[in-house]
């Protein structure tokens, strides 16, 4: 693999394959975005982690991404099967306030756990409800086209008239038919045909409406990436990103959509992140078995050690977490932040190339930070720039300045003076005092050397 060549695993052939966007100065990347009826956990921040690797590892290489992610804040349906109750209208029921309330608070939530993580800021943050002109004229665009029929209930995408429309899962539609991937309404033509609008029905509680075709009704799920990414992107898009769970259901019926509708590939690459479990389990807002950010802050850990714990592992693994190997990512972290520390106490070595050109190989590597994180843990050789380098990679807020808060350094002064008038008593006091502030203090030949406590 030549130097500088970033080569990513594409779900659409199944290979992993060099990297070639259509504009190196404008690099567009559509992320699937939260569903904003409950507060995000977990399992849903780690894709969020592995596609601000992609956007970083993207900028390292010298092209310029440009990100829409999108926040649907429009109800939908909770089955793939477009059944079940709303998920709006349930959290609205559960907390008592206003499905509109309940979105705009899950998307002030969203963002700013975002922030805790320090992702890098998408260019386009796209709320559904200011798309809906647009999905009107893409299930237009669709009608006219013959790709659509209507039932009681709505208007359906008939996926017999989409020739590959099995192509991207690779589904088996035969034995769709005969097991049912969902449950089969007997309005449908086919047991994958699935809502493109929905018509809302008497005594149907849906407080999120529009008129279409003289009836009230909501978009169906898929439709708002379809069109999301048409208005914001155009035509063929470079890298598509999502779970797993995406494959079989989301992402094929976006395809059918924006394929059939504008008659143009709707992604170069597609990049899919594999499931997160807790202790063994699938973890799912469903199953409430879910940690949030604010837990593991209840728990003395930061949203950056588990945005470490995360990168230790590869986007397309399955991971399984526990607060012991949460642990063991937050004293990784440490270490690497007092390797940083002991890096403003020195001069500066040299600054390690070869390391750094090992790092970029495998990063460039579909992604490889486990085998990066290896590189870095083996590197004897620091200095700023190499750590800087790996942070603006990383994003883990591993470079803070030099600067100590002036009461640490107050502390420290007072130490030395301590040690050099053998006062080793006042010595360990004020070890002690620097350890209220999450410092603490090694001594050396060469003198004292302050680290980070936590």
């Amino acid at each position: 693999m030549e130097k500088g060549e970033l080569r990513l695993y594409n779900t659409l052939t199944r290979n992993v394959e060099t990297f070639r966007p259509f504009n190196p100065k404008k690099v567009k990347i559509y992320t699937c975005g939260p569903t904003v009826y409950s507060m995000p956990h977990i399992g849903n921040f780690a894709a969020y982690v592995y596609w601000d690797l992609l956007v970083r590892i993207l900028k390292m290489n010298g092209y310029v991404p440009y990100r829409v992610l999108n926040l649907t804040d429009v109800g939908h349906l909770t089955s793939d099967g477009d059944e079940g109750e709303d998920k709006l209208e349930k959290g609205a029921r559960k907390t008592g306030k206003s499905v509109w309330e309940v979105a705009e608070y899950y998307i002030d939530q969203f963002q700013k756990d975002f922030k805790k993580l320090n992702l890098v800021q998408p260019q386009v943050w796209a709320r559904a409800t200011d798309y809906i002109e647009e999905d009107e004229k893409l299930v237009d665009a669709l009608t006219s086209q013959g790709y659509t029929y209507e039932t009681k209930d709505g208007i359906y995408y008939d996926t017999s008239r989409f020739a590959k429309y099995a192509e991207f899962a690779r589904l088996d539609l035969d034995g769709i038919k005969a097991g049912a991937r969902v449950k089969f309404s007997q309005e449908k033509h086919n047991p994958s045909d699935f809502a493109v609008w929905k018509f809302i029905q008497p005594g149907e509680n849906h407080t999120m409406r529009w008129d279409y075709l003289g009836r009230p009704g909501y978009p169906g799920w898929h439709l708002e990436c379809s069109s999301i990414i048409h208005a914001e992107l155009g035509e063929t898009i470079d890298i598509h990103t999502g779970g797993i769970d995406h494959i079989s259901v989301h992402h094929t019926n976006e395809i059918a959509q924006s394929e059939a509708a504008f008659e143009k590939e709707l992604a170069k690459y597609w990049l899919h992140c594999h499931h997160l479990m807790v202790n063994g389990e699938k973890i799912s807002k469903s199953l409430g078995n879910g940690y949030t950010l604010k837990d593991l802050a209840k728990q003395g850990y930061s949203a950056l050690d588990y945005k470490m714990w995360v990168l230790q592992g590869h986007y397309q693994s399955e991971r399984d977490f526990n607060l012991e190997g949460l642990e063991a990512a937050r004293v990784r972290r440490l270490g690497w932040r007092n390797r940083v520390a002991r890096c403003y106490q020195d001069q500066e070595d040299e600054v390690p190339i070869e390391v750094m050109e090992d790092l970029q190989a495998a990063f460039n590597d579909n992604l490889n930070s486990p085998k990066a994180f290896a590189i870095i843990d083996s590197c004897h050789q620091d200095s700023l720039v190499f750590w800087r380098w790996v942070d603006d990679v990383l994003g883990l807020g591993l470079i803070r300045g030099r600067k100590l808060p002036e009461n640490v350094q107050q502390i420290l002064q007072d130490r030395q003076v301590a040690r050099d008038q053998k006062d080793y008593a006042k010595s360990d006091y004020l070890r002690d005092e620097l350890m209220k502030y999450s410092y603490t203090v090694l001594d050396t030949k060469a003198g004292q050397v302050w680290q980070y406590l936590r």
